[in-house]
């Protein structure tokens, strides 16, 4: 039997289903999420959504009622993880990713795991690993598995939808090299199941508002810093900055990506003061500028060689001082 068909199998034998997902919810994750969801209410199951912490606002075009959050209702999801009798890891490959809370109650489970992700060097903690760093996305993963289980001719609009939201997402828009040839035969099976691609792109890109473009405005004119023989874009926002903007979850995510659309630029970072901590992400172009490493090494984060996040307990000063002294090591040309 296949990973695939073992995943449908566990899928049938258990009654408690819990599918769970890393902390600062991303289109990829919610997708995911929401994606398995409905294919498990297809095949006749119930399950419950469980996150860290709430959606970012613009997915709110979804329907995300399915989904209850630890920082919202920590005693639901306190229960749903003492009931589950099979639970769901995705978009994450160590327990350390969904907060110390929820990570607390994933380890002391002892029901069957199944983990579904893309990301390196995953934690070995799951009964059942679909780890494939060279999908594009977990939502792509999702695709894969109801196809391989034998199912997927119950691929819908309701389920394909926010399963093409998370592929979307995750690859800028289909611009990353993550994107490869499986990927767009994947996408055109969610499009042959009733998703309306068009939808989904105005839903995500024509929500922004007033503060967010304001803020963004701000940050691009008066905040970045082109540096390091004008290859590498600074975007440092203080958490007054971020107050003076009526900042939301979610108001940053794009800016590192219009650093990039500048001509020449290779790199971006966009450093946000939050939470009395500096969360920093890093997005860059090309095979040969991986951002990863420098994350993984000196900012206690990682991921994907061209999209990597991190933090720093120092403050902004020291952190930005500490960029421009690491830059010539991780990208000499």
């Amino acid at each position: 039997m296949n990973s695939y068909k073992q995943i449908e199998a566990a899928i049938h034998s258990a009654s408690n289903i819990l599918i769970t997902a890393h902390k600062s919810a991303d289109g990829d994750s919610v997708g995911s999420s929401l994606g398995l969801y409905h294919f498990i209410e297809k095949l006749g199951k119930k399950a419950i959504i469980c996150h860290p912490d709430k959606a970012p606002d613009f997915l709110d075009f979804l329907d995300l009622s399915p989904i209850t959050t630890m920082d919202s209702d920590a005693d639901k999801v306190a229960n749903a993880f003492i009931e589950a009798d099979l639970i769901f890891c995705l978009d994450y490959n160590s327990t350390d990713r969904i907060g110390k809370e929820m990570q607390d109650l994933l380890e002391a489970a002892t029901c069957p795991k199944i983990m579904i992700d893309h990301h390196l060097d995953p934690q070995d903690f799951a009964s059942l690993m679909i780890s494939e760093i060279s999908a594009s996305s977990t939502a792509e993963l999702i695709v894969e598995f109801i196809e391989r289980s034998g199912s997927g001719a119950l691929l819908d609009e309701k389920i394909g939808t926010p399963l093409y939201l998370g592929i979307l997402t995750d690859t800028g828009s289909f611009r990353f090299n993550s994107v490869k040839p499986r990927t767009h035969e994947i996408l055109a099976k969610l499009l042959s199941a009733g998703v309306r691609h068009h939808l989904i792109h105005e839903l995500l890109n024509d929500t922004n508002t007033a503060s967010r473009l304001r803020l963004q405005g701000y940050a691009m004119s008066e905040k970045m810093e082109i540096t390091h023989q004008s290859t590498v874009a600074l975007i440092p926002l203080t958490k007054e900055e971020l107050e003076n903007y009526n900042y939301q979850k979610g108001d940053t995510d794009n800016l590192a990506n219009l650093a990039l659309s500048i001509k020449g630029m290779k790199v971006a970072i966009v450093l946000s003061e939050r939470d009395g901590i500096i969360k920093m992400s890093f997005r860059s172009k090309g095979k040969e500028n991986p951002v990863n490493a420098l994350a993984a090494n000196h900012f206690e984060g990682g991921g994907h060689a061209n999209a990597a996040g991190g933090k720093s307990g120092n403050t902004m000063k020291e952190t930005l001082e500490k960029i421009k002294e690491l830059l010539p090591e991780y990208f000499p040309n």
